[in-house]
């Protein structure tokens, strides 16, 4: 069982910065890789960043050069650094890992960028 629990949406102004956390708890030992998705209002959940316990990265190409997904040496918490931040960067955003053939999901924090 992994739990996961993100923080640090808010409010900001386009072109302003946010940093998430995804905080993990549980068998953290058996997580592999940790992503970041994002679901706007009236869209499908995308995936925006992931990160392997090796450290290796991916991003979706609308955030490439805008958004760095780190993580810490226990991968039990994981960070999406936003920059430049664009009104259609605003939705709910979750932390993600998939243990085995089972999906875990956090309850997902807001961002909001105001143009």
């Amino acid at each position: 069982q992994v739990q996961l629990v993100e923080s640090g949406g808010g409010l900001v102004q386009a072109g302003g910065s946010l940093r998430l956390s995804c905080a993990a708890s549980g068998s953290i030992f058996s997580i592999n890789a940790m992503d970041w998705y994002r679901q706007a209002s009236g869209k499908q959940r995308e995936l925006v960043a992931g990160i392997t316990r090796g450290g290796s990265t991916n991003y979706t190409d609308s955030v490439m050069g805008r958004f760095t997904i780190s993580k810490n040496i226990f991968m039990n918490t994981v960070y999406l650094q936003m920059n430049s931040l664009k009104p259609e960067d605003t939705a709910v955003y979750y932390c993600h890992t998939l243990v085995g053939i089972r999906n875990y999901w956090g309850t997902g924090t807001l961002v909001t960028v105001s143009s």
